[in-house]
């Protein structure tokens, strides 16, 4: 792992020279992981930034909280690492412009993700510094996945699979939702647990899956991000799993949604469910290298308006060690697909008040078509 975020880093200082960027001001902690191979658990939700300064042409310097620095050394190929410390004079503020002593002329951010706190403070320390967007270089290189980056995806899918697996066997009449939410995790852990060791850069990684379950039962499908509660299942009951934030390996993170039914399943309700699996199929029917973005969603739209439905969100989205990378499978993306990219494709259909409708998988686009990172049946299911 350690030697790709090397290479990448590398790579990412000649695209900073063409760019005449004299240095990169990272503050993004999926983008420090893709270069610096580490990560942390408490960040500037807590007012401790973490820094990766990669110069144009030199070496890079990583700027991280006291507390954090250990386990930041031990995690990184990175040897010069800064500190910084909450009060007293050595804060962090004080470590950049220690750092900084000539503020660079031009200094790469990546503007959408640049926390409040650091802009005000770069705002205020030098007049003349210009601050470049490096967020569109950094996107393109991060679009298309080395094949080590798809091993690791791989793994997350088969990681996913046994948290759905787990889903389906815990539902029937009468459990409460967050017993399934249990069972996902515990079947996530340990599916992810087979996958490390306790050497090296591994023994950082940690197999426990978290994040609040989104689980919808009921009536409450068509509330599309409601999280897992004590409400108990009931006979007829459609229910909704998405592992979005949840089915994530080494910090590769993947889209994965499926439903079930509780006993039986109502004709309204199988009519939109199958009707997403149908626009999710078609969507993936014509994906491949060189089409447009924009022709993966249309495809799946049309699907919706043959059957009656309108969709209100996009079809897809580039997934890797964020949540949402680029491009996306929506109306007006126009970039064409190329070998390599993965994404997170969905059907998805939501009636508000009544049912929803939905599906996803992650896959990665090939040379002649596309291949499925995640892997569970897509079919109307009736549990029971």
């Amino acid at each position: 792992m350690l030697e790709h975020a090397k290479n990448r880093l590398k790579e990412l200082q000649e695209h900073l020279q063409d760019a005449k960027v004299d240095v990169a001001l990272l503050t993004d902690e999926s983008t420090i992981a893709y270069y610096a191979g580490f990560w942390g658990y408490l960040s500037v939700e807590f007012g401790r930034p973490t820094f990766l300064i990669v110069p144009a042409d030199g070496d890079p310097v990583v700027v991280t909280p006291l507390m954090e620095s250990e386990m930041v050394s031990a995690m990184t190929w990175i040897s010069d690492v800064r500190t910084w410390e909450d009060a007293g004079s050595n804060h962090w503020e004080n470590v950049l412009s220690q750092i900084f002593k000539v503020f660079p002329r031009r200094l790469g951010v990546e503007k959408t993700v640049l926390p409040g706190l650091v802009l005000s403070w770069l705002e205020s320390a030098s007049d003349e510094a210009q601050l470049s967007d490096v967020s569109p270089l950094i996107a393109k290189m991060r679009t298309v996945k080395s094949p080590f980056e798809i091993g690791i995806m791989k793994q997350a899918g088969l990681v996913a699979a046994a948290m759905m697996g787990a889903a389906q066997e815990a539902l029937a009449e009468g459990v409460p939702e967050y017993e399934a939410a249990l069972a996902v995790i515990n079947a996530g852990t340990r599916a992810a647990a087979d996958f490390l060791t306790d050497k090296g850069w591994e023994q950082f990684v940690s197999p426990m899956i978290h994040n609040l379950q989104i689980m919808q039962s009921g009536m409450d499908t068509s509330m599309v991000h409601r999280r897992a509660s004590v409400k108990r299942l009931q006979a007829g009951d459609p229910v909704y799993f998405c592992f979005c934030n949840m089915a994530q390996f080494k910090q590769y993170k993947l889209g994965f949604d499926r439903m079930f039914n509780i006993s039986h399943v109502s004709d309204q309700a199988a009519d939109v469910q199958q009707a997403a699996i149908d626009a999710q199929q078609a969507a993936l029917s014509v994906l491949r290298p060189g089409i447009r973005a924009e022709a993966v969603a249309a495809a799946a739209n049309e699907v919706y308006q043959d059957r009656g439905y309108a969709s209100s969100y996009r079809t897809g989205r580039s997934i890797g060690m964020a949540y949402l990378e680029t491009p996306e499978l929506k109306s007006g993306d126009t970039t064409e697909l190329k070998a390599g990219m993965t994404f997170a494709v969905d059907g998805g259909i939501s009636i508000d008040g009544h049912y929803g409708g939905r599906i996803g998988d992650s896959v990665v686009v090939t040379s002649d078509g596309f291949e499925y990172l995640t892997e569970y049946p897509r079919e109307v299911v009736v549990i029971g």
